[in-house]
Formats: C-alpha cells, structure tokens, sequence
C-alpha cells in the first residue's frame, strides 16, 4: 500500500501524552558537546550469538541481547525481535562501537516484531527492509502508516494497556516516558511505549523500550504481578539535567525493576552508539555497583554481554 491513511481512532499527535518537555536547539547543542572523545567500543563484551533459539518450552523466557536495544524475547514457544537495528549506523551515530550479534540474515523465525517508538535507534528501516513483509508487526498508535507504506502487510496499532495474543502468549503495550519523532514534522505524531509478554504460566517479561524513570514502572507492576525479567535501558543519560525526563540512569533502571517486581534486570541501551554525555562503558559499571548498593543478589543481575543470552 503506497497510500496508507492514519486510523481515525487516533489523535493528531501524542504530546499530551508526553511526561517532559523536549530539548530545544540550543540544548540539543549543549547535548551534542558532551559527547565524549573516546568512542572505544573494544572493551564492550560481545560473544558470539547463536542464531538458533533456546529450546522453548510452557513457562521458559530467554532474552538474547542483540545491542542497543534489540533483544530477541522467546516467551514459551514465541519469538519476537524487540526494536531490531541490526544493520549499521542511525542518522547521527553512524560510527556503531560494537557490531550487531545477528544480522537480518541470520535470525531466527519470527512470530512477530515489536517496536517501541520511531526514533532511528529503535526504529531502523534499513533492517526491516531484510525482514519478509508478511511479518506480523506491533507498534504503537499512529504507526501503522509508516510500516504499509514500506509493504507490511499485518501491522497492528496498540494505545497504552492494550495487547494482542500470538498462540498463548500475551503482548501488551505499556507507557514509557518518552516521545518520538523521525522527521522535524512529525514530532510526537506515533505512540511510544514499552512490552510485556507473558507466557501461558502468567509469568513475564518487559522491555521498556525507552524511557525516563517515574510512576509507570510501579503501574505497570501492580497491573502485571508475573514479570520475572525487566530488560531496561541503563545508558544515554549525562548531563542529567538534559535527559532525565526521558532516560533512566543506572541507579533509576535499578529502582524501576524493584518498583516492577522484576528479579531480574537485562541492562540494555549502551555500548552500541554515541547518544550522550557518559563514557562507553559507565553504564555498566554504575548499574553492577547500583544492583549490589540496593541489595539484590549479584547472581539476578544478567549484565550480558552482546550477543549473550539468558534462560529462565
């Protein structure tokens, strides 16, 4: 469909929807500045994906952690790629530190894949133009348009709170706060938010997509008593003054995983591209220190490396 119309049941724009306000040109210039000198990616751990999934099975979650913020989720027999940019750089950061663990090419079958927001580190149509256009796709509202008019064929549009079901499991798209935009005219213009899938056994887990620390992640885990593994972003963060309404340092993304009930907490979101102020690899040190100064057991913290995977 070359021609494809927006879904009346939606407004406009979301900007009532956002929780803070956005950077203007002078910050965003500030922002830019900060950015630090060194951009060695060399000490980031990366292992060797395998591009074969976990054996699934009724109650058994897997998070393979692609870098960035693709992250491949098998939720009892379902595997669904989460915010795929697996390709090359984004507008802005065309230098990546570390190579994606899988390409388009190597991925396993798909039941479907979600995207958080549009902004160009989720959101990356050089790699879904390698996915087959029959591939079901889940985006939030106002994003339908956007994937028809680049040939997919089954895109289904999520407001916050509501889901879709693939065989057992349940997808669900849940509030983040943040805001998207591609263009300098279409700012705020498609719903962003965060996943929870569930198994058949109730138990569950969320990528948040991207996302400022507040109220939602507490909402979210009263709604969802399940979530045993809480895949948030942990980077893009410094100076805070600029970012904290849209990004969680370490210390909040630690906060929000107690305030989900998430036992275990998959850091993602750095280590992959330039976006802020911090150096490469702090997020992880700072989220290591945070898990143990809040008191959890070191072994529930699955700090993995790109390409590495968890099951449990």
């Amino acid at each position: 469909m070359l021609f494809a119309r927006r879904d009346p049941r939606w407004p406009r724009d979301f900007h009532h929807r956002r929780t803070a306000d956005l950077l203007n040109p002078v910050q965003a210039f500030e922002l830019f500045r900060t950015f630090p000198a060194d951009r060695d990616g060399s000490r980031v751990p990366v292992v060797p994906a395998d591009p074969h999934p976990p054996a699934a099975g009724p109650g058994r979650i897997a998070v393979t952690w692609l870098g960035h913020a693709s992250v491949l989720l098998h939720v009892d027999d379902v595997t669904v790629l989460v915010d795929p940019v697996l390709v090359g750089g984004i507008p802005g950061a065309r230098r990546r530190l570390t190579a994606p663990a899988l390409t388009p090419d190597q991925l396993p079958p798909l039941d479907a894949v979600l995207i958080s927001h549009d902004h160009y580190d989720h959101l990356d149509a050089p790699t879904l133009k390698r996915l087959p256009r029959s591939t079901p796709v889940l985006v939030g509202g106002g994003s339908r348009p956007w994937f028809a008019r680049r040939g997919f064929t089954d895109v289904t549009e999520l407001d916050w709170w509501e889901s879709a079901r693939i065989g057992t499991t349940e997808i669900e798209f849940v509030p983040a706060h943040h805001w998207s935009r591609r263009t300098l005219g279409d700012t705020c213009r498609r719903l962003w938010g965060g996943w929870v899938v569930t198994g058949a056994g109730g138990r569950s887990v969320i990528h948040a997509g991207d996302t400022g620390y507040g109220p939602f992640p507490a909402r979210i885990g009263k709604r969802h008593a399940g979530i045993e593994v809480a895949v948030l972003p942990v980077g893009a963060y410094a100076p805070r003054r600029l970012l904290r309404g849209v990004h969680m340092d370490p210390a909040e993304a630690v906060r929000a995983a107690g305030d989900l009930g998430a036992r275990h907490l998959v850091p993602i979101h750095w280590g992959t591209f330039v976006l802020s102020g911090e150096p490469v690899l702090e997020p992880l040190e700072r989220v290591r220190e945070e898990w143990v100064r809040d008191g959890r057991d070191r072994a529930d913290l699955w700090d993995l490396p790109v390409g590495g995977t968890r099951v449990l």
